[in-house]
């Protein structure tokens, strides 16, 4: 996101002076409001007028789509049309804004979601003071609400009321589109590498021999035709990913009640292709002073069983419906997105812009919608990023040595790996090509005819050499011997039994006494105390 504060730019005091003119012009200019819808309505015939005298409007700026978009998706009492008069009250300059309350109070373009470029009207023969005029009424509105003006394209008229814009200002970044030069289809085709340039001209041969007709839609018509497109669109995404907003009713009002106004006033352009005498598929496309882009199709899905590329059949239309293709400064607008069908042409690249105008009163609003901003930006970027990490393939993410391939070996495709092993052994890799080493030898080192390039048979298992295994070295513990107490160490005293009398010793030596006899042995000796206590025992005796 670029952003650029409000002291950073030149302000309109700067500017070269106006003319006396222009000068007179804008002193003259009255501000008012417009705010009902009839009174919308009734604006038609000037704001076409002024819509032809603005270089800077595209398709999207005039009455009949605007006004339409308000019939179906606007709010009853929230209308701000902004209107600029000269003294004798002709139409200068309009902004087309509605009154919002969330996220904060603001003053923003009509359109929505489904206008691709917004702006502000400002007549060429008084650009400079149709803006200051238009400055000075809206800075009263903003004492309340926030201006906030987006997608911009570059060169809008917008950028005029930014310049002159006395209070807080800031410009972010807005919504990514891609644009061709409005050159011929051959001029076009010089823009793409030569292979893919005879690929485009293989696939319109392919439509000119399918016998596709195509004619324009007349704005008595239009209503059966934009019907037809949604009817396409719905069945050409089914079970596929679409605009939720392409679906729903109010769209279909919307767009049926803006076409056939914008056919018959040269500003639309609806085209039927038929295949086999119905109708395959329909195309609006937008047509402005300098701009001209495809904004939606539907598309019969058996135009692309019969391998007929859409898209080209598309763009050769819209480019034959240029009448100044060549033209310096012509461009043909792919619209808001990057989708990658667009990317097979190498567009260039432009950044809508988004103003934001406050008073003092509003600059915290500024600055709270500013770091809104921001945030969710980085939170863009950060799932895009997680995207493309969690769905990308192996060989996209890398793997092993960083490549997606082991060293020396190619990371298979998705078509390859659907292949059986037989059929996958035949396409190219890393050594060379089908399968096979520069020097012709199968990529497991055997020779064409089957044997190996050593002379051993293919099934030979060669020995498996193991690598050293290194043991780490055991530290063994030291070894503590517990110390020896000297006291354990000294001799218990040798008790001496008392002398004993004869008679004693000669039962002692008796066969009862010994357990050889069958009489009842004697009592035997009292035991001696152990020797623990042969010490303590001794003392008690003495």
């Amino acid at each position: 996101m670029s952003s650029a504060l409000g002291t950073g730019l030149p302000r309109a005091g700067a500017r070269r002076a106006p003319s006396a003119a222009a000068d007179a012009a804008g002193q003259s200019a009255v501000f008012g409001w417009c705010r009902t819808q009839s009174e919308f309505a009734a604006l038609a015939p000037e704001w076409e007028r002024l819509y032809d005298n603005c270089r800077s409007a595209t398709p999207f700026q005039s009455h009949a789509w605007l006004h339409s978009w308000w019939r179906a998706y606007g709010t009853r009492g929230r209308l701000r049309l902004a209107l600029v008069r000269d003294g004798a009250g002709r139409l200068l300059a309009v902004a087309p804004l509605r009154a919002v309350r969330w996220p904060v109070p603001a003053l923003v373009p009509l359109g929505s979601a489904v206008t691709d470029f917004m702006d502000v009207l400002l007549d060429d023969d008084h650009r400079g003071a149709a803006a200051e005029a238009l400055v000075r009424g809206l800075s009263a509105a903003a004492r309340t609400r926030l201006l906030d003006l987006g997608e911009a394209r570059p060169g809008a008229a917008t950028a005029l009321l930014y310049e002159a814009w006395p209070g807080p200002r800031r410009i972010l970044d807005d919504s990514v589109c891609l644009q061709l030069p409005a050159v011929p289809l051959e001029s076009l085709l010089t823009r793409l590498a030569a292979p893919r340039a005879q690929r485009v001209r293989a696939k319109l041969r392919k439509l000119d021999a399918l016998g596709i007709e195509q004619r324009p839609v007349p704005a008595a018509e239009a209503e059966q035709a934009v019907r037809t497109l949604l009817r396409l669109h719905r069945l050409q995404w089914q079970g596929r990913g679409v605009t939720a907003e392409h679906l729903r009713p109010r769209f279909a009002e919307h767009l049926v009640g803006a076409a056939g106004r914008m056919v018959a006033a040269g500003q639309a352009r609806l085209t039927e292709f038929r295949l086999d005498g119905e109708v395959a598929a329909v195309d609006l496309s937008l047509r402005g002073p300098r701009l001209r882009g495809g904004y939606l199709y539907g598309a019969d899905p058996r135009l692309r069983e019969r391998k007929a590329d859409v898209a080209t059949m598309l763009l050769r239309s819209v480019l034959a419906d240029c009448p100044d293709t060549g033209a310096p400064g012509g461009i043909l607008s792919l619209l808001r997105g990057e989708e990658p069908y667009k990317h097979h042409w190498r567009p260039d690249t432009a950044v809508n812009r988004r103003y934001l105008l406050a008073s003092r009163s509003t600059a915290p609003l500024l600055t709270a919608v500013t770091l809104d901003a921001a945030a969710r930006q980085r939170a863009r970027a950060l799932r895009a990023a997680w995207r493309e990490r969690t769905w990308a393939a192996p060989w996209e993410r890398g793997e092993r040595n960083g490549t997606g391939k082991r060293a020396g070996q190619r990371a298979l495709g998705p078509e390859e790996k659907a292949k059986g092993p037989e059929q996958r052994s035949k396409a190219p890799d890393a050594q060379g090509r089908n399968g096979k080493g520069r020097n012709g030898k199968e990529p497991d080192g055997k020779a064409p005819g089957g044997k190996a390039s050593d002379g051993k048979r293919p099934d030979a298992k060669a020995p498996v050499r193991k690598a050293p295994v290194r043991k780490a070295p055991v530290r063994k513990a030291p070894v503590r011997e517990a110390p020896i107490r000297e006291a354990a160490l000294r001799e218990a005293p040798i008790r001496q039994a008392p002398p004993r009398k004869a008679g004693v010793e000669a039962a002692s030596s008796s066969p009862a006494r010994s357990g050889q006899g069958g009489g009842k042995s004697a009592a035997p000796a009292p035991r001696t105390a152990p020797d623990a206590g042969a010490g303590r025992g001794a003392d008690r005796e003495s």
